[in-house]
């Protein structure tokens, strides 16, 4: 049994280490809580920006706060290299957020999902999120059911996880 253990440690060791020392471009899905303070979100923006200036693909949902940071810096540097995917249709959205979901080129609705709850659906969103990218960048709270959620749903696909908490 500790051999198996063992292995499976190792192997995720391995294919952790390759993902981190890649060179070449990568998919990387950011995702995070909406309540996030404006310098917070500067920050993420920021950040986002960088990792599509090094030619990373950058995958999210449409929600406002982490989100839609991710957007608006994917969306300075390059927004071919941006694909959002949205819990339920572009209509079920905040207004606030469908101006600047309107705008992206890669932009992916699940209408299907439109009789679901909001919580429902973004599980569902995140799960789809996580299935297309290589290495996962969340920020939540300790609080954060949904995120937390997704964390581990990534890591048990071996996805390279990166958990930063705001509390």
């Amino acid at each position: 049994m500790s051999q198996s253990i063992d292995l499976i440690n190792l192997d995720t060791l391995a294919q952790e280490l390759a993902t981190i020392q890649q060179t070449g471009s990568k998919r990387i899905a950011l995702l995070g809580s909406r309540h996030v303070p404006i310098t917070h979100q500067n920050l993420i923006e920021m950040m986002t920006y960088a990792l599509v200036l090094l030619g990373n693909r950058v995958i999210t949902s449409g929600a406002t706060g982490t989100n839609s940071a991710a957007i608006r810096g994917a969306t300075r540097a390059d927004p071919n290299l941006l694909t959002v995917i949205l819990p339920q249709s572009l209509e079920r959205q905040p207004s606030e957020s469908r101006q600047q979901l309107e705008q992206v080129m890669h932009l992916v609705e699940n209408p299907s999902n439109d009789h679901l709850s909001l919580a429902e659906a973004s599980y569902l969103c995140n799960k789809e999120i996580v299935s297309r990218c290589q290495q996962l960048i969340c920020f939540a709270f300790h609080d954060s059911g949904t995120l937390l959620q997704t964390c581990g749903d990534a890591e048990e696909q071996r996805k390279v996880v990166t958990l930063f908490y705001f509390d």
